[in-house]
């Protein structure tokens, strides 16, 4: 596609970098940050509106783990025929076994401690895991301390990303997977053990009188996993902002998982632009959780809030955050985003409990 770039007027070098003093740089690609892209220098924010009228524009739910809604149930927030994203707080041992026939699952734990008991064997987890469930795993999760988790939905299978030039142990090495040794199920004393079926979005009970997860031996390249977003090692340059493609941790069909992990900031001395900048989404919807640390970028968002951009507004980092970007050298955020390439619907219940003045934030100085 080389033969194709053009260029006119004031521009910079090399994107994101020494931006034309007084100019704000937007970047207006295709395929979210993997396909073609350019680059344009505005004399204005493009989040500089006075007035939003209309359904579209940035939304941000606040931290709602304490909503009675949420407790010891799993709220869906968004949905598309791709994906599918909920919220939940678990204090209790699930009552039952679970199988999804309808989605690949994947828990985030934002808080908490507990295991997952699958076919494969037991996977203990703790905060900032990742834990990837293959469709048509049984299992049953197992409470230590209150959870709070996000849990996504795929119609495919979490992939993991090529790696390219960066070589087969960039991002994570394969030994930071987690992989269970295979194991029966602890609970060995009941009459009856039940799995609750979801297919095709309703619920059937199968009862047997054994433990279902009654596996002493398996083999094969299909099973449950997880992984530590705190062993997730993203790709840094002094001189360059990487685009949010570069934090890529999963893979599916029509969606993509990414990592955002403490990690030093580019380099001042280089001129290069520290905060997100300027986009617009096309094509693609932007769903991001906050987990822990300072989002500098952002005001006011607490650990376990959510924002979600739509395809065609734009957002980048707040006022104030330009400000802040040049006294820090690093930064210690960690934050989970899903980029959905069909549009997302918002669920009553995340209407219910956002919040609405959101987009105003970019108006206060």
């Amino acid at each position: 596609m080389a033969e194709n770039f053009k260029a006119s007027g004031v521009y910079t070098k090399q994107a994101h970098v020494k931006i034309p003093e007084g100019m704000f740089e937007e970047e207006h690609g295709r395929k979210g940050f993997f396909g073609r892209v350019s680059h344009l220098y505005h004399q204005n924010k493009p989040t500089d509106w006075t007035n939003i009228v209309g359904e579209l524009r940035p939304h941000n739910l606040p931290p709602v783990f304490e909503e009675k809604s949420l407790q010891n149930n799993f709220v869906k927030m968004f949905y598309n025929t791709d994906v599918e994203v909920y919220l939940g707080t678990m204090t209790a041992n699930f009552d039952s076994f679970f199988r999804n026939a309808d989605f690949d699952e994947l828990f985030f734990i934002h808080e908490g401690e507990g295991k997952i008991e699958t076919i494969y064997g037991h996977i203990p987890f703790v905060k900032g895991d990742y834990i990837i469930i293959p469709r048509g795993t049984t299992y049953k999760t197992y409470i230590s301390k209150p959870c709070k988790i996000l849990k996504v939905e795929s119609h495919s299978e979490f992939e993991e990303p090529t790696r390219g030039i960066l070589g087969p142990n960039a991002l994570y090495d394969q030994t930071a997977k987690f992989v269970p040794e295979a194991a029966v199920g602890s609970e060995q004393n009941l009459k009856e053990y039940h799995i609750d079926i979801k297919h095709r979005g309703k619920i059937s009970r199968v009862t047997y009188p054994f433990n279902p997860l009654d596996v002493t031996g398996w083999k094969g390249s299909l099973y449950a996993w997880k992984l530590s977003i705190y062993d997730y090692c993203p790709i840094n340059s002094h001189r360059y902002h990487i685009p949010p493609s570069g934090h890529t941790t999963f893979v599916a069909q029509n969606f993509v998982i990414c990592s955002f992990v403490a990690r030093p900031l580019e380099y001042t001395s280089e001129g290069v632009l520290k905060v997100p900048f300027f986009h617009s989404n096309i094509d693609y919807d932007e769903i991001l959780f906050y987990h822990q640390g300072n989002f500098f970028s952002r005001d006011n968002i607490d650990a376990g809030a959510i924002t979600y951009h739509p395809q065609g507004i734009h957002h980048g980092p707040h006022p104030k955050a330009f400000l802040k970007a040049n006294e820090n050298e690093f930064t210690d955020e960690y934050a989970v985003m899903i980029d959905a390439r069909n549009p997302l619907n918002m669920t009553p219940e995340f209407e219910k409990l956002e919040n609405k003045e959101y987009w105003k934030s970019w108006m206060l100085k």
